[in-house]
């Protein structure tokens, strides 16, 4: 049933986010021609404003996902609708923590904009900005129970007709009026209809979780409140590390060179959905696996997660490289391409961020917060600190170096302990030979990868742009089949191929 369920949600992820990358750049192309490089600027670095102000939520969210997937597992109906009932309290207290906290930010705007030459009410826009995310946490709480059921799918065919319905009336919006005021007014009004929606579908498949319930019992409340503690300084690296990017290059470097890096982050944010939710998709499989299971049993299935996890982030990586120049030149044009030192230092951090999520994922349906608390602000203050020199030394590339450097506080420190020393008993020497060499041989293949495809040059960008694709396409999957065709890992998922074709031949 795991692994059924973990296959739908992989599926279901995969055709949201496909389906949302297609009009994502569709709309994007489209914000560019009527509205130009600045206003994508500021959506950028506004997105990036209110990403801080996640940090209210302080991963109630999380924690209680957490403490929902034995209740579930064990048919504990009292259980799960006293967490429903505190989740729904708990976000409803976020939200108006968050539009106070969105108010009183108001007056220091202009810190964060170091000059703007479009006609428009700054105010304004971010009060837009503010009132979608205080939206996002109404009625949402309700996605929790799906999410810990492994019903992901679910929420992944909401979100599809979400984006859909979203993009296709934002661009008739700006092709009518070429309005930016009623482009965000559009993204309110159906981020209520997105969650209304899946809120009525969860009340239907769990009818209880509307009923009276009791008191959440003291123990589960202070579980709950511990990992929240301890999420909130997770919360607050998250941000450091993810948010920070467009606040410091709209600082020094400008919101037209926001406005450029949004087009490049656009792309890699879409690659890191789609390759890292098929990861993800398992962490609901993991939460119960991990209650149920052996130490030995759970780290067969990691090694097999994570093995599964470099291939898809080396070919992803690849490509990345490969193919982005390209692209941008045949989506939006040749004056939107950055330098290739940008590119690669992003290349980078794409690989090392979708490497996370086989680590983050055992690491969150375990419910590890507690221990690691402080290494998030570790992991912030490198980040801010690095990427504000290395942008000065290097520019736009120096502030994505600061994300990489900052990313050592996990890789060297909780992932091994937490995650292999803690879950699986394992020894921190294999732990880094077994880190090290992912990443020397990913860097191996991406090298191989790119200098096959400078050596290939036409003079139509169009049949430059197949060429890159079908490179990226089968090298990277040629130089990893011949490393790994041998080993078990690469056996286990051939064997579960065949037994899949069998099974569809079979019907």
């Amino acid at each position: 049933m795991r692994k059924q369920n973990s296959i739908k949600n992989i599926i279901g992820s995969m055709l949201s986010n496909i389906l949302t990358i297609i009009i994502g750049l569709i709309a994007q192309a489209v914000f560019i021609k009527i509205l130009g490089s600045e206003y994508l600027g500021l959506n950028g670095l506004f997105s990036n404003i209110i990403t801080m102000l996640g940090i209210v939520e302080l991963g109630v969210g999380n924690a209680i996902i957490y403490n929902l997937y034995k209740p579930i597992a064990e048919n504990n109906i009292g259980k799960i609708k006293s967490l429903m009932n505190f989740y729904k309290k708990s976000y409803r207290l976020i939200a108006c923590i968050v539009a106070i906290i969105g108010i009183i930010i108001i007056p220091f705007l202009p810190f964060f904009i170091e000059e703007v030459s479009i006609d428009i009410n700054i105010t304004l826009v971010y009060l837009l900005f503010l009132i979608d995310v205080v939206c996002s946490y109404l009625l949402s709480y309700k996605r929790s129970i799906l999410y810990a059921n492994q019903k992901n799918y679910i929420i992944n065919i909401v979100h599809i007709i979400y984006t859909i319905l979203l993009n296709t009336s934002q661009l008739l919006v700006l092709f009518f009026t070429k309005n930016y005021y009623y482009y965000l007014i559009m993204k309110i009004i159906m981020r209520i209809l997105e969650n209304f929606i899946i809120s009525k579908i969860a009340d239907k498949k769990y009818t209880f979780i509307n009923e009276p319930s009791e008191k959440l019992d003291k123990e589960t409340e202070k579980d709950i409140f511990t990992k929240v503690k301890a999420l909130f300084f997770h919360k607050i690296g998250s941000f450091a590390v993810m948010g920070t990017d467009n606040i410091i290059i709209s600082k020094f470097l400008g919101l037209v060179t926001v406005g450029l890096y949004s087009n490049y982050y656009l792309i890699i944010n879409a690659v890191q959905t789609v390759f890292g939710q098929i990861i993800t998709s398992f962490t609901a499989s993991i939460g119960n696996m991990l209650v149920t299971e052996s130490k030995e049993k759970c780290y067969d299935v990691f090694k097999k997660i994570r093995f599964f996890n470099f291939w898809l982030a080396t070919f992803a990586s690849c490509s990345t490289l490969v193919v982005m120049d390209s692209f941008i030149n045949i989506w939006i044009g040749n004056n939107y391409i950055l330098p290739l030192l940008v590119l690669e230092v992003l290349v980078f951090n794409l690989y090392q961020k979708l490497m996370r999520n086989s680590y983050m994922s055992f690491k969150e349906a375990a419910g590890i917060y507690y221990e690691d608390r402080f290494v998030p602000l570790i992991e912030a203050s490198l980040n801010v600190i690095v990427s504000i020199i290395c942008c000065k030394l290097f520019g736009l590339a120096g502030v994505f170096m600061g994300t990489i450097v900052s990313g050592l506080a996990l890789w060297c420190y909780s992932y091994p302990k937490y995650v292999y020393k803690k879950l699986f008993d394992r020894s921190y020497i294999n732990y880094a030979k077994e880190t090290i060499g992912y990443i020397i041989l990913f860097i191996l293949i991406a090298s191989g990868t790119y200098y096959l495809s400078t050596m290939i040059n036409f003079s139509n960008i169009y049949l430059e742009f197949v060429s890159n694709v079908i490179i990226s396409l089968i090298v990277p999957n040629i130089l990893l089949l011949i490393i790994f065709f041998k080993t078990d890992n690469f056996k286990y998922y051939l064997n579960l191929l065949q037994g899949m074709i069998k099974r569809t031949k079979t019907k």
